[in-house]
């Protein structure tokens, strides 16, 4: 069963070694870290879920150096970004430090994507906010001409350099699996025509099962395996019923979100109670 754990703000509280050793030892699939590098002091962004943005989001740690630290505390669990913003990284140092994580793990990363929501925190990183995507999708072909070729170069909107050679290259090829972390409208075009996966969060089993069906026509209209797209249900309730509910309607993994806690003490008594009723 892929059932997955995220990493509740403030994600620098408590170390990512004892987490990710914590929840390997319990049978979670995958541990998950999010990011927002800056959290804007004056923003007109509507929180997508409604409501004031939560003050947690100026708690982030650096999502990378965190999974580096859990890769080097654990042999199995996979490594997830929920999400990588994106547009306020530059892809060639992006793609090194994913390439590195990547080896060093054994091949365990999950690049799950994100392309922002907030416009003022974008835009401080020098981001177009009204396109986005369309720069998050350069982004991703600049990371995987990296990955895969001994010299790349790439001559885009965004992104424009002449043969260079970076190294290492991931363990995975043709790179780390890109799992778009998206509920905008043409979310699922757009993983059937570049992506490799969707992680959506907010949506209900029903919404999968649909989805799953429209994912799959989609593949197949443009030559691609169906099962070779994923669908992982993002940040929901430790529910043993629910997660069987998602697996049912075609998900192929659940992440659950647990609350934060202050000691490792309570982090681990809560990983246990989420484990007992999830994967058992």
């Amino acid at each position: 069963m892929s059932v997955g754990t995220s990493v509740p703000p403030p994600t620098y509280t408590l170390d990512a070694a004892f987490l990710a050793r914590t929840a390997e030892s319990l049978g979670f699939e995958s541990i998950w870290y999010a990011e927002h590098p800056v959290l804007p002091v004056h923003s007109d962004s509507p929180y997508p879920s409604g409501g004031e943005v939560p003050l947690t989001y100026a708690h982030f740690a650096d999502p990378y150096m965190a999974l580096a630290r859990a890769s080097g505390a654990t042999s199995r669990i996979k490594l997830g970004t929920g999400v990588t913003l994106v547009p306020e990284r530059n892809p060639l140092l992006l793609a090194k430090e994913i390439a590195t994580l990547d080896r060093v793990s054994g091949g365990r990363f999950l690049f799950g994507i994100g392309a922002g929501w907030n416009r003022e925190e974008l835009e401080v990183f020098g981001g177009d906010f009204a396109h986005r995507w369309t720069q998050t999708r350069e982004a991703v072909a600049v990371m995987q001409e990296l990955w895969t070729k001994d010299e790349a170069e790439y001559h885009g909107a965004y992104y424009d350099f002449p043969p260079v050679k970076s190294n290492p290259k991931p363990v995975q090829q043709p790179g780390p699996p890109v799992m778009l972390g998206s509920m905008a409208p043409r979310v699922l075009q757009r993983v059937a025509a570049w992506g490799d996966g969707w992680l959506p969060d907010r949506i209900t089993p029903a919404e999968v099962e649909d989805s799953r069906k429209r994912l799959d026509e989609l593949a197949a209209a443009r030559g691609r395996d169906p099962k070779s797209l994923t669908i992982t249900a993002f940040q929901q309730d430790p529910d043993g019923q629910l997660v069987q509910d998602f697996l049912n309607a075609g998900a192929d993994r659940v992440v659950v979100r647990p609350e934060h806690c202050d000691t490792e003490e309570e982090m681990a008594a809560q990983l246990e109670r989420m484990a007992e009723a999830v994967l058992r």
